[in-house]
């Protein structure tokens, strides 16, 4: 995921660049300006306009993205909207267009049209918390992962399935998720003799649904859950512990990556790049920042 000698040259190039911008004095503005264009002139690119990272995402599933009515936390403006989004998705846009010298610009699209808008061009690649399946990876190219999101489930805390500790617990309930995602489509059947409600079209949908007693349970990721925690105090998440008890979901089910359109090797390189300055610990603190500032936690 992800020539070789020729990418990490024009990488460290477009970092040095970058970094000797950031540094330059106030007094030569005009400089700055004409150095930021060469960086991003050599940068990669997937949308016509190597001047910008333009990345896609819902905008409506925090943590990982949602919308605001300002810049406030380094909210990013969405494209032809007077919002912002801002989110954990956004955070690591950001990090990526700084490293590439690009500034970086957000679209808001429904879940089922981010492929879509990579494949034709539209963006530069999605950032909006995609588990990189063979079936999307077979559409579009993925970067490595940019976080890695365990499978819980989330009930009232009043609900018959509030002591569930295991899937076979959860017998029987009436469940819903999110539509085209793994948790729908790969967790929920699992459930024995589970009333599966049609899917939702948005996170915060799915968790309406919970809340309104349409559903008894719902089946998500866990940046999902503790944010939904916050909105939602009557909520309560069950974690199975990933063994016998749990699901089953495979590696790349969970794994969580940047998805670009297929081909597109420099930008995969240098968002790659990007990504191996990071660990773990640095992604769930991340997360864990994004968590802290959604509109739900005030």
């Amino acid at each position: 995921m992800k020539l070789k000698k020729m990418l990490a040259l024009t990488m460290a190039a477009v970092l040095a660049a970058g970094l000797t911008a950031c540094g330059s004095s106030a007094a030569a503005p005009a400089a700055e300006s004409t150095a930021a264009t060469a960086d991003a002139a050599g940068a990669p690119d997937g949308d016509g306009d190597p001047t910008t990272l333009t990345v896609a995402m819902e905008c409506a599933y925090a943590p990982y993205n949602w919308t605001q009515n300002d810049d406030s936390n380094g909210a990013v403006a969405i494209r032809g909207s007077s919002d912002y989004a801002y989110g954990y998705d956004v955070m690591m846009a950001k990090k990526i267009g700084e490293a590439l010298g690009q500034q970086v610009q957000i679209v808001k699209l429904d879940w089922d049209s981010l492929i879509p808008a990579v494949m034709s061009g539209d963006v530069d690649c999605v950032i909006a918390g995609q588990s990189i399946t063979a079936e999307r990876a077979a559409q579009v190219d993925f970067s490595n992962p940019y976080y890695y999101a365990s499978i819980v489930t989330l009930t009232k805390k009043d609900s018959a399935y509030a002591n569930a500790a295991s899937v076979a617990d959860l017998a029987g309930a009436t469940a819903t998720s999110q539509l085209g995602t793994i948790w729908y489509d790969t967790c929920l059947p699992q459930i024995e003799n589970a009333n599966i409600l049609p899917a939702q079209e948005t996170a915060p949908a799915m968790l309406v649904a919970l809340n309104s007693g349409a559903c008894d349970i719902v089946v998500t990721d866990r940046p999902t859950a503790q944010a939904a925690l916050v909105a939602y105090p009557d909520f309560t998440l069950l974690d199975f512990g990933g063994g016998d008890n749990d699901f089953k979901v495979s590696e790349e089910d969970i794994n969580i990556g940047i998805s670009m359109k297929k081909g597109n090797t420099a930008l995969q390189s240098a968002i790659n790049e990007v990504l191996s300055t990071m660990t773990a610990d640095d992604y769930n603190a991340m997360m864990d920042d994004a968590i802290s500032v959604q509109p739900l936690s005030e």
